[in-house]
């Protein structure tokens, strides 16, 4: 054998370990980035079922309490602006703005039960209320499952060597899905007293 022969059989292995690693790293990459899509896409469906047991809760507080129209009003514009919102990662900056919105608005909705004794001990708007504070829960994890999803992602994209294949095949960033200040950061108080 001569030494062209084995200069050109130890480039050719160093060129194919070399291409295997960056298939290792670009899989990697896309594992994750389907990662975060699936992570959104379970945020999504709970953020759907808020969606639809929004109208309902407002229907029910409206049998009781009509006169309270700002209030209502308030809330199905909150979840009217959230629906409008395109539904995916890319814009989860935007739909958690949104989602504060709907939080303080239901809020104030669930603080309207206080002064309506009556709407409080009915039965439909109890249910509505633990269906919803159910929901709320599951919005929870799914947004700790997404935002630890976008974690290992950010992190791959961001760490060297893996930080050039990500720029040569434009693996955008993610944006984690935060509420905005302290007051935000909680849940809506329901209260079955």
């Amino acid at each position: 054998m001569g030494t062209g022969l084995i200069i050109g059989l130890v480039a050719l292995g160093v060129f194919v370990v070399l291409l295997v690693i960056i298939m290792g790293m670009y899989n990697g990459l896309v594992r994750s980035k389907v990662d975060c899509d699936n992570g959104w896409a379970q945020i999504d469906v709970q953020l759907k079922r808020r969606y639809d047991l929004i109208p309902n809760l407002v229907e029910t507080v409206k049998g009781y309490a009509s006169h309270e129209k700002g209030t209502l009003e308030a809330v199905i514009q909150a979840r009217q602006q959230a629906v409008a919102i395109t539904s995916d990662s890319a814009h989860a900056a935007q739909k958690a703005d949104a989602e504060n919105m709907i939080s303080q608005t239901l809020g104030r909705l669930f603080a309207l039960s206080e002064a309506y004794p009556q709407l409080k001990a009915d039965a439909n708007f109890r249910q509505l209320q633990e269906e919803l504070a159910s929901t709320e829960n599951k919005i929870g994890f799914s947004r700790q499952h997404f935002n630890d999803c976008v974690g290992q992602y950010e992190q791959k994209r961001l760490s060297f060597p893996t930080n050039l294949i990500a720029a040569m095949f434009n693996f955008a960033k993610r944006e984690y899905f935060e509420l905005g200040d302290a007051a935000q950061r909680e849940a809506p108080k329901v209260s079955f007293s």
